[in-house]
């Protein structure tokens, strides 16, 4: 899925006259876990959060599927949603997962109808995260600190507010980029003594490894397991391997960079846009060009394929010098975002 949908959202929003007359006061909400039938529902409640919210984010219930297919995932336990009726009018995920190594890092996602706002929704929903994250903290990861992360976008003063005011700090700050593939793209040269080739399905358990070890650096970065790997990476029915290209010295991964298409976008915006999801160099290659390389096929194959648009993510203190890299490739930002946190009791 896109750059997560994982963060609280409470914002101020425009209200109908009509809606505010009927929905007075607040009237008694049905809670119950997420469950298959309710795809659709949550989909136009994402829907109506990014008309307002403007996240570049837009999910169909494919999407959503894939993401509940994760086995790590409980919906009993670890989903709720807010019923007004047949009307999905806010929802709550916590993704925690076993094996943390030297944090445990519990993502908190959820988000209320802009009609439904300013009535302390959000608030609930967080307090239940919260509440969730501690136990499945306890239950999984104990023996490691536990952090509780969200995030939103950097102007959403509502969701801020209501973040700081549960006791969570501003921890780092990203920026989404873009850019149109209309415009000439910089060459690059191929670094002496690699090879470049398009992702190929064998290669993708070494890929994984390579992943998990060019990332140890980087922060809040946790290993991604067998499980993770198929449902948000190369598994994902969003990954596209022909526009996804690697370095290799000889049978090892030297460097990479993996793309991503999500369809639900295109629908809304009529724009294909390749999302370069993940760029990494292993250390003992760094400095030599490898990812402007990579990043320069990409954008070449992208353009060839029919997309119209690139875009990525990046985190605003990248240890590589990723965000220069990013603009002299021509990616300009477009929108930004904070991670929050919270640390829980040490284990």
């Amino acid at each position: 899925m896109n750059a997560d949908h994982g963060d609280v959202r409470e914002a101020t929003a425009p209200r109908s006259a009509g809606h505010e007359a009927t929905r007075r006061g607040r009237p008694d909400l049905s809670v119950r876990p997420i469950g298959s039938a309710d795809l659709p529902a949550w989909a136009n409640l994402l829907r109506a959060v990014e008309i307002v919210d403007d996240q570049g984010e837009h999910y169909d219930t494919e999407d959503l599927a894939e993401e509940m297919s994760d086995a790590t995932l409980s919906a009993a336990d670890d989903t709720r949603a807010l019923w007004d009726g047949e009307e999905m009018v806010g929802y709550a995920v916590v993704h925690a997962r076993p094996g943390a190594q030297e944090t445990d890092r519990i993502r908190l996602e959820g988000a209320v109808h802009p009609l439904w706002r300013r009535r302390g929704l959000g608030t609930r929903l967080l307090d239940w995260m919260c509440d969730r994250g501690r136990q499945a903290h306890t239950q999984k990861n104990p023996q490691v600190p536990g952090l509780l992360t969200t995030g939103t976008g950097a102007g959403n003063a509502g969701a801020r507010t209501m973040l700081e005011r549960a006791g969570f700090t501003p921890a780092r700050y990203f920026f989404g980029m873009r850019r149109v593939l209309s415009e000439p793209i910089p060459a690059a040269e191929i670094p002496e003594g690699l090879t470049l080739t398009t992702f190929r399905p064998e290669l993708d358990a070494a890929l994984r490894a390579t992943h998990n070890e060019t990332f140890l650096d980087h922060w809040g970065f946790q290993p991604r397991d067998e499980e993770v790997w198929r449902i948000w990476m190369t598994g994902s029915r969003s990954f596209r391997g022909a526009t996804s290209h690697l370095l290799l010295d000889g049978d090892r991964i030297a460097a990479y960079v993996l793309t991503y298409e999500y369809e639900a976008d295109t629908a809304v915006t009529g724009v294909r846009d390749c999302y370069i999801g993940q760029v990494g160099t292993r250390r003992e290659y760094r400095g030599r060009g490898a990812a402007r390389a990579l990043l320069s096929r990409a954008l070449l194959a992208a353009r060839d394929a029919g997309f119209d648009e690139a875009s990525l993510g990046v985190d605003s203190v990248n240890p590589t010098g990723a965000l220069g890299l990013y603009e002299r490739l021509g990616f300009r930002t477009r929108r930004e975002w904070v991670n929050y946190d919270l640390a829980l009791d040490e284990p």
